[in-house]
């Protein structure tokens, strides 16, 4: 008897459920439910609860905090990919009077712009949205403690600013552009501003006892962009796999890509711990696995979403409680349990489905200098130029119309190689953003910057 590719095995998902289960015991959290997804769909599900009987599953919702900044992004990059907006821009190009206007789109997105982390007391997390109406009661006297653009500064009034930005351009209440753009199209039917049936209680459980205490559910407000959400391990499940693959009719997997990618300078601190900041997105390095997402948390509820793009797995974590178990541990351990245990099984190779004699002349090995490195033609249509034999720099390009190739990652990202031909149409060498590349090392029949000693190479007597 086989088990179906889709489904995991009984030891992961034992492995899954004891993970889920030391987290809510020794988090002490009165409910934790859990979802992991892979090859585009859930494939466990797990909870664990105080109270006897059913426990919680993946349609309850909870209270997902700071998740709510990614969707605030998703808006915002949907304004930039329309044209309405750049994320160079400054923010008082589209949104005048807010006092910190040369803060750009990009820099509140990555939380580089040198805003506070927090709005002005009283804690705005605990308190009604209705005691901070306006923009400048968000901001305060000191809007801005840092220079914009120089450190990653996790900043809550940023990602207010940015939800004040779509009403402006979209002239609608954010909550009201967020159900229409985004939550609609990907049928995230349980997502939303405010809770409906059944959702889970918020609680805070005492530090040195086993006792709880109800935590009051509070309208954000104006803070709503930074925080607000309510959703369900389901939703977000969902969700996920949006920001793996992207969805047209949101966002291409282009734009969900950039989302992606480091945005943000970071401290010494976290690039010890390997950890970044994209647009709306937290990126971690940890165990060699790169993992993508968010956390949040509110007054009773913590939340957390993490996705391994490279491994095909992403997991969801929710828990009613102020503090307790750490999701952000929890949704990586979920992933990492599924990626080791059952490694993704690779697509089967293909070939390419038409060869080009012009660009099968470029494959093969190729010298920077004494460097040696090895051009490759993959069956997406694209080159891959990687190290030969040492660690080294490394892109794939992508061709364009005029017979050049374009870096997508890495040293080479947005650079422009060119194959260089002779005048009698015979390949001479390739020109990467002014590197020569040639056949062999310091090839004297191409042109090598500076020239090549004509009694070449040569021994010591």
């Amino acid at each position: 008897m086989t088990t179906p590719q889709e489904e995991l095995l009984p030891s992961t998902r034992r492995a899954l459920l004891h993970r889920i289960a030391v987290a809510q015991s020794e988090g002490r959290a009165p409910s934790l439910v859990a979802a992991v997804v892979r090859g585009g769909r859930i494939v466990w599900e797990g909870s664990r609860t105080s109270v006897e009987g059913h426990g919680p599953d993946g349609d309850v919702q909870y209270r997902i905090g700071s998740i709510t900044k990614t969707f605030t992004a998703v808006l915002v990059l949907r304004l930039r990919d329309e044209g309405l907006i750049d994320l160079g821009d400054p923010l008082e190009k589209h949104l005048a009077g807010t006092g910190v206007g040369e803060v750009t789109v990009a820099e509140l997105l990555a939380h580089s712009g040198g805003l506070a982390a927090e709005s002005p007391a009283p804690w705005w997390e605990r308190t009604p949205g209705t005691l901070r109406p306006e923009l400048a009661d968000v901001l305060g006297e000191r809007p801005a403690p840092h220079p914009a653009g120089r450190r990653f500064h996790y900043s809550n009034p940023g990602y207010t600013l940015l939800g004040a930005l779509v009403e402006e351009l979209r002239g609608a209440p954010w909550e009201e552009v967020l159900r229409r753009e985004v939550l609609e199209p990907l049928g995230l039917n349980r997502t939303g501003a405010r809770p409906e049936m059944p959702h889970a209680g918020g609680w805070a459980v005492h530090p040195w006892a086993d006792a709880l205490l109800p935590e009051a559910v509070e309208d954000l407000g104006r803070m709503a962009p930074a925080g607000q959400l309510w959703s369900t391990t389901r939703d977000l499940a969902r969700f996920a796999l949006f920001l793996t693959n992207g969805d047209d009719r949101v966002l291409s997997a282009g734009t969900v890509r950039e989302m992606r990618a480091p945005a943000a300078p970071s401290e010494a601190e976290d690039l010890a711990v390997g950890a970044g900041y994209g647009l709306g997105l937290q990126v971690q390095h940890q165990g060699g696995r790169v993992l993508v997402g968010h956390s949040g948390s509110l007054p009773g509820f913590l939340a957390n979403l993490t996705i391994a793009v490279a491994d095909d797995v992403a997991a969801v974590a929710l828990a009613n409680c102020t503090s307790g178990p750490l999701l952000a541990s929890l949704g990586a351990d979920l992933v990492r349990i599924v990626a080791e245990a059952e490694p993704r099984i690779p697509e089967p190779w293909k070939p390419l489905t038409d060869v080009d004699p012009g660009t099968l002349e470029l494959v093969g090995p190729w010298y920077w200098g004494t460097h040696a490195f090895v051009l490759r033609w993959t069956a997406d249509g694209r080159l891959s130029l990687g190290p030969l034999a040492r660690a080294g720099r490394q892109s794939r390009f992508e061709p364009n119309a005029d017979g050049t190739w374009t870096g997508l990652e890495g040293y080479y990202a947005g650079e422009r190689l060119t194959p260089v031909r002779r005048p009698d149409g015979t390949l001479s060498h390739l020109d990467l953003g002014s590197f020569v590349f040639t056949r062999q090392p310091y090839d004297d029949d191409a042109v090598v910057p500076g020239g090549v000693d004509p009694e070449g190479w040569r021994g010591v007597g």
